[in-house]
């Protein structure tokens, strides 16, 4: 990832856990560790205080705890413009790894 996205952001997992959520549009921790090989401390630590800072907001869903932008919050609209820039400035190679994965079960059947 981006050196100077990570100086702004304050820390590597802030910058992958507001990456993550811009690109899929919510997450739970341990999705979001296991997709960038990172410490689910970390991640859950991060989506705890953007959380309680306004930016995020959160549902559960049967045992997970689901996150995404707080739309309500008027910092969050420009912050998501800056990210999303930010993602189209990644290298095709970081996109296919990282920002195209599969979020739905595969149709039972369905050909390969």
């Amino acid at each position: 990832m981006n050196p100077v996205l990570e100086s702004i952001l304050g820390s590597r997992s802030a910058t992958l856990v507001l990456l993550f959520l811009e690109n899929y549009g919510e997450g739970h921790a341990s999705r979001i560790s296991k997709t960038f090989d990172v410490s689910v401390m970390g991640v859950q630590r991060q989506l705890k205080r953007m959380e309680e800072s306004g930016v995020l907001v959160s549902r559960m869903v049967g045992s997970s705890r689901i996150f995404s932008f707080n739309e309500r919050n008027p910092t969050v609209k420009n912050l998501r413009k800056f990210l999303d820039g930010e993602l189209e400035t990644l290298s095709a190679e970081t996109k296919m790894t990282y920002f195209r994965q599969r979020q739905r079960p595969r149709r039972a059947g369905k050909p390969l």
